[in-house]
């Protein structure tokens, strides 16, 4: 596959992955406790933890693993 097509395919992937991620994580926030402390550390937990899923997809998209 050339490198061109598995860049815009891993572009596609990621913004899928976070539309989907964003929906999900403000959904899971609305049923928490109203406590500051609550939502600092579900955030922030949430607003780091976002690429990890992703790292299978940028290791194709680069190409490792060629002949």
């Amino acid at each position: 596959m050339p490198p061109r097509l598995r860049s815009f395919i891993a572009c596609m992937g990621v913004l899928v992955w976070l539309a989907f991620y964003i929906w999900a994580v403000i959904a899971i926030g609305e049923w928490l406790p109203r406590n500051p402390w609550i939502d600092l550390i579900y955030y922030g937990i949430a607003g780091t933890a976002w690429g990890l899923p992703l790292y299978p997809l940028f290791k194709w998209s680069g190409g490792a693993g060629q002949n």
